[in-house]
């Protein structure tokens, strides 16, 4: 009867005792949107949001075309400068099956940078940005913008990204290659394609992709580059 007794005291107290869990610290929940993205692509509403405020560097406004009102304008931070505009479709340079005189009324052989061949961008291949020549508004190469720098495209939830490639209007913004337009799914028509509006060019500053033409480069480095912006540093 003793011996019965004390088994039944012992399993009593075994379940009355507290139970263990067998993981002591449950895992740590990131902190931020940005920790729990850290691994993957940079979102298009987390580089949106690292633009939302601009501080103006540009002296004036932009045109999206010509004859049209001046309403854009250039921000920037230590790190970017960027603005929104409506994307028209660059088929200049190298010409192609789908960019040439015949497809393109506006079509010039030629583009403001060349690859390491010597040769005019391909408009079809390769995506790249334009932008506006040096003047009284705004100059590019201030702000340590140069050919082959690097750009993150913004538009209707995706990021793509691209190089400074082309240069144009001095009072026009808003411009991209067949290439970069298709890559963002706007129609990339020369005659027809593009978007009114609703495009974030953002241009890392410093950085370059050398040869310009190496758009896997680009790819890699605008990642690596937008994460460290929405991050903060």
């Amino acid at each position: 009867m003793r011996v019965q007794s004390l088994a039944l005291a012992a399993a009593s107290a075994a379940l009355l005792a507290p139970a263990t869990s067998s993981t002591a610290h449950p895992p740590k929940e990131p902190r931020t949107r940005h920790e729990r993205s850290a691994d993957g692509p940079v979102r298009a509403a987390d580089l949106l949001a690292a633009v939302r405020d601009c501080t103006q560097v540009s002296e004036g406004r932009y045109r999206t075309d010509a004859g049209g009102p001046a309403s854009v304008r250039v921000c920037g931070t230590p790190d970017a400068v960027f603005w929104t505009a409506d994307l028209d479709i660059d088929c200049d340079g190298r010409p192609g099956r789908l960019c040439n005189r015949r497809t393109d009324p506006y079509f010039s052989p030629g583009t403001a940078f060349q690859t390491s061949d010597g040769r005019h961008l391909d408009a079809e291949r390769l995506p790249f940005v334009v932008v506006p020549v040096p003047s009284d508004i705004w100059d590019y190469r201030e702000h340590d913008v140069r050919e082959g720098s690097v750009v993150a495209l913004v538009h209707d939830g995706r990021v793509r990204y691209a190089v400074v490639g082309d240069t144009g209007p001095h009072e026009v913004i808003g411009e991209a290659s067949y290439a970069a337009a298709e890559a963002l799914g706007i129609p990339p028509d020369p005659r027809g394609g593009g978007t009114d509006a609703g495009v974030t060019y953002i241009v890392f500053k410093g950085s370059r992709i050398s040869p310009i033409e190496d758009h896997a480069a680009a790819a890699a480095e605008g990642q690596r580059l937008a994460r460290r912006f929405v991050d903060g540093g």
